[in-house]
This record gives structure tokens, sequence and C-alpha cells, in this order.
């Protein structure tokens, strides 16, 4: 129990000297050449996400160009969740495991979760509705492997990064590209929950694995 207390107030501690310092953070982003550690900085704003990473990616595109802004952007977030599931994993295995397999409706969720974890935390990724750290802490409670979900968290996230970087680096650049860039995004998002819903992970799926109620 100790060790629990003293990893979560480890985590708000850090929290908060981000918040206070969050914009020296974002300053120093926006002149810094090294990318080694431009990465280890975005995967730190990632972990503790004070700061929207949305904000954080599009100050680093609008720093490093398309290109090297995208990679970085990613592999920051990336990393971030790969560190958090493992975080929770070996942190709070055990009482996640009881708070998800033991009431009985959110144990038929877990379950159908579980049985597609792959597929479903790629979709989870590749539309960015549900909060990465709820994603990253319910992934890390179920039984999913650490390899599974690295691969399939760090591929759904690229589109997300991509975005984020195009719109900072259009900022400085070429304005009126952003409004194209989000269009395209918008078309992206639409084709992937229409993916999302054929694939079962729909609103439907969700009923099938609820009790059927008698009146």
């Amino acid at each position: 129990m100790l060790k629990k207390v003293g990893m979560a107030a480890a985590y708000i501690a850090i929290g908060c000297l981000i918040y206070v310092y969050g914009s020296d953070i974002l300053q120093w982003l926006q002149s810094a050449d090294n990318l080694v550690l431009v990465t280890l900085m975005a995967t730190v704003m990632a972990l503790f996400p004070v700061i929207p990473y949305p904000v954080v990616g599009g100050v680093i595109g609008a720093a490093l160009g398309p290109m090297a802004g995208g990679v970085v952007t990613w592999a920051g977030s990336a990393m971030a969740s790969i560190l958090m599931f493992a975080w929770v994993r070996y942190g709070y295995a055990e009482w996640g495991s009881r708070l998800l397999h033991g009431q009985h409706r959110l144990g038929r969720v877990t379950a159908m979760f579980e049985r597609n974890a792959f597929l479903a935390i790629l979709f989870s990724r590749l539309i960015p509705v549900i909060p990465s750290i709820f994603i990253n802490v319910y992934a890390a409670l179920s039984t999913m492997s650490f390899l599974s979900y690295s691969v399939a968290s760090s591929l759904g996230k690229i589109p997300a990064m991509l975005l984020f970087v195009l719109v900072g680096d259009n900022l400085m650049t070429n304005p009126s590209n952003i409004i194209l860039t989000v269009g395209i995004y918008a078309v992206f998002l639409g084709v992937t929950l229409w993916i999302y819903k054929l694939a079962g992970f729909g609103p439907q799926a969700r009923a099938k694995v609820e009790p059927e109620r008698t009146s």
C-alpha cells in the first residue's frame, strides 16, 4: 500500500512542477535543436499531461518542421504511453484486476476488450475521443500483453501526432493550409470510425455483452 501511495505522490509532484514551469518548457522547445533532449521532454510532457499534448506537438512542429517534428512528437507520445502502461501494470496490477473483473457489467466489457485488445487499442488511438491516459490505464489493468499494447498504441498514435505537428508548422509557414489539413484528417477519422463499427467495436457490439433485461 505504501508503495502505491508513494508512486502516486511522485506522479502528482512531477505534474505540479510541469504546471509551474510549463511556459518556460514551451519556450525552450521553441528554440531547442537537440532532437534527443526534445524527444525526452516531449515524453515527459505526454506522461504528465498538464499542458495539452496537441499544444506541445504544435510547438515542436513549428520549431522542427513537419518531418523531424512529427517523428519527435510521435516518439514522445508513444514512449509516454508505454511508460504509463508499465507503471500501472507493475504497480497496481492486483488492485486493477479486482476492479475490472469484480463487477459483473464491467467484467463483461473487459472480457470483450481482451478478446480483441490489439484492434481495440489501435482504433481507440486512431479515434482520439477517449483521453489517452484512460486508454493507458485500462489496457494496463487488463490482461493485454506488453508487446501487443506497445505496437498497437504506437501505430495508432501516428495520424494524430502528424496532425498536431502539421498544424503547428502551418501556423508558422502557411496558415491557409490548416483548413485543408484538418479537413483531410476529418475524412480519415470518418473512414476509421466506419471501419471501427464494421469491425465490431461500436455500440451494437457493446450491447451484446450486456445481460438481457426481462420485464
